[in-house]
This record gives structure tokens, sequence and C-alpha cells, in this order.
């Protein structure tokens, strides 16, 4: 099994990108890798078009992804590109984590020890952990054995959100219902199968607040 941590797209609301933050001194990037070698991951790799993440000591896969967030402040006014296109394409089975997310080593272990034959998705659900400070439900990875699956739900979500048939522009919940053959309509399904449930305090860092809850968590404030 490869990792692949997702370091593309551009979020204009940030003056580094997401995954380089520090959190008690540690790039989010970096404590995914650290948290992968000591659950023993050994095939570990980043996905990304900007030379700043070759100095984690993990191969580069380069990959042009032109995925742009354009916020203000916390109000997203918009896009370009395609987030679906954050998949490097591969034929091996892969698990595909997130750059901008902090995870604990308890769901690192979870994402790895959770079998599939297909594709599983890991994300949070209600109830929530008391550490867990988001209202709605995140996404944390993709495990992809069947790689031609992936593939063609990249390609359905794409030809769906042509035809207007998302009420946003695809990313992962999108994704998962195009998987799952789910009602393209709906803000956020939540399924039952092929979905692990995380829920702890792992989670996304979309603002400086979230930075500086995490490090209450780290610091036994929390």
């Amino acid at each position: 099994m490869k990792y692949i941590i997702m370091c593309g797209g551009n979020y204009t609301n940030w003056e580094t990108p997401r995954q380089l933050i520090k959190i008690n001194g540690e790039e989010i990037v970096a404590r995914t890798i650290r948290l992968l070698k000591e659950a023993g991951c050994r095939k570990i790799y980043i996905s990304t078009d900007d030379d700043e993440f070759a100095r984690f000591g993990v191969p580069l896969l380069v990959h042009v992804n032109d995925y742009t967030i354009i916020s203000e402040g916390s109000k997203v006014l918009g896009n370009t590109g395609w987030w679906v296109d954050a998949f490097y394409p591969t034929d091996e089975p892969t698990t595909y984590l997130y750059g901008d997310v902090v995870y604990s080593p308890e769901a690192i272990r979870t994402i790895i020890e959770t079998e599939t034959d297909d594709i599983e998705f890991f994300g949070s659900r209600p109830p929530y952990d008391e550490r867990y400070f988001k209202a709605y439900p995140e996404p944390f990875a993709f495990k992809v054995v069947n790689t031609n699956h992936m593939r063609q739900a990249i390609l359905d979500c794409k030809i769906n959100a042509n035809r207007g048939m998302f009420w946003r522009p695809p990313i992962s919940w999108e994704l998962w219902t195009t998987i799952n053959h789910g009602r393209l309509k709906k803000k956020r399904d939540v399924y039952k199968d092929r979905y692990t449930v995380i829920n702890d305090y792992t989670c996304d860092v979309d603002t400086a607040g979230d930075v500086q809850h995490f490090e209450r968590i780290f610091n036994g404030e929390a």
C-alpha cells in the first residue's frame, strides 16, 4: 500500500500552503509523515507541484493541480480548477491523505489497519468527540484498492458537475457521493457502507483559530 499525502492546490487566505502551517513547532505535513513512519509505513509520498515539499525526506510525485480556493477570511468567494484532480493517478493500491488535516495517532492506525477491496472513505460523523471543533463532518482520507473505480468516479464527478448536478463545485463529499451512486443534490450525504468513522480531534485547518485550538489540545488545555 502506498500512502500519498496530497499537498497541491492554493488557498488565497493563507500566505503559506496550509500543509506547512506549524502547530507546536511542527508543520502539519511533517507530523503526518512522522505518524505514518511510527506506524510502520515506508511507501510514503507527497503529491505536489511545489518544490518546497522536497525537504521532508519522502519522494515527491510531481502533480500539476491548479485548483484554487478564493477566500476572504473564512468566506469562500469562488474557485478555479478541479479539486478532484488532487488525486495523483496510480494503478497501485493507495491511501490518499489530506495534507492539511491534523491526524491523531489513533486516526492514522485506523486508516492503515482498515481493509477494503474497493474504496474506503474516512471521515468524522456525529456524535462528535468533545475535542472536535467543527459543526459538520469532515473528510480525512480515501483508501483505494480498485483504482479503476476511482478513476471512473473522478471522471463521472466532473461530468455530473458540468451537468449542474451538484450544489457546488465538487470536492470530497461530491466525489464520495459519486462513488456510492448517491443523491447528487444532497449537501452532505453520510453513508454507513465503506465509511469508516474517525471521531477524535482529527480535523483540517481552515483558520488561524483552528491552529490555536489544536495547540490547546496538544498542550492539554482542551
